[in-house]
């Protein structure tokens, strides 16, 4: 089974480019993030037309989850028991998604930015990981679950290497310890990174800004990321950053992250 996760940055102005991204690439199930619309604005014809099931959590024009799938959607969820609330009026964001796909747990995530250390929403975004973190220590020791897969933008890159020069970063988001202490708190818990080690570093890379040429100068961060419960990581037999997927007219800022699963 081929399970993906991808930041489109705008499933409305990208569902082309995705339908056929999926089509060639053989995907069974695409967690994607930032889709940008409400869920009666999300174009599904072209998914189903293809043979997928969507399900997609949206709110408004920005955030937004979805989890389509070819084999099989069921017990969809829209958030995490416990996820933190933002904005005026507080209300949990689109940030979110839980299906069950062939057998696997799949979670499409879209982690908070934080913007500066010193913004009210670095503070949400640490505390937000906290509480996905104490639900998915939960999912792990819940036998009904099974097999759990946490995908998505993660907006965290946890190692130096994961920037392209980590003097660029300094006093900023991404790359703070409490953040990255954060995204290894998931790892402590008992996921697994399943895609480095198919993608070593350093210049690996899965977001490259659209400004100041950082794609042609592989001026990027690795930002992307597949966590796995330990039954669903020893499935898994490869995996890769289609990095030719952020080439073109009309490209996200994020390439598609794949993971290869045996079958049960």
């Amino acid at each position: 089974m081929r399970v993906a996760t991808w930041n489109v940055n705008s499933i409305r102005a990208r569902i082309d480019r995705v339908a056929s991204w999926l089509e060639r690439r053989d995907i069974d199930v695409l967690a994607m993030q930032e889709t940008k619309c409400r869920d009666d604005q999300f174009p599904h014809e072209p998914l189903r037309a293809l043979g997928y099931d969507v399900a997609h959590h949206g709110l408004s024009a920005w955030n937004g989850v979805a989890v389509v799938s070819r084999v099989g959607l069921e017990d969809v969820e829209v958030g995490f028991q416990g996820q933190p609330h933002w904005g005026e009026p507080l209300a949990a964001e689109a940030r979110a998604l839980g299906a069950t796909c062939g057998g696997v747990r799949i979670w499409s995530l879209y982690v908070p930015n934080g913007r500066t250390l010193a913004d009210p929403h670095y503070v949400y975004k640490l505390d937000w990981m906290s509480r996905l973190r104490d639900a998915a220590a939960d999912w792990l020791v819940t036998d009904a679950v099974g097999p759990v897969m946490l995908a998505g933008d993660w907006n965290i890159a946890p190692l130096d290497e994961d920037v392209w020069d980590m003097r660029v970063f300094a006093h900023s988001t991404h790359v703070s310890a409490p953040e990255r202490a954060a995204f290894e708190a998931i790892i402590d818990a008992g996921y697994a990174d399943v895609v480095r080690p198919h993608t070593p570093g350093p210049g690996t890379y899965t977001y490259w800004d659209y400004t100041r040429l950082r794609f042609p100068r592989r001026e990027g961060m690795r930002l992307d990321f597949a966590l796995c419960s330990p039954a669903l990581a020893a499935r898994v037999t490869g995996a890769e950053i289609d990095r030719q997927e952020r080439k073109g007219k009309g490209a996200s800022d994020h390439a598609p992250v794949i993971v290869q699963l045996a079958r049960m």
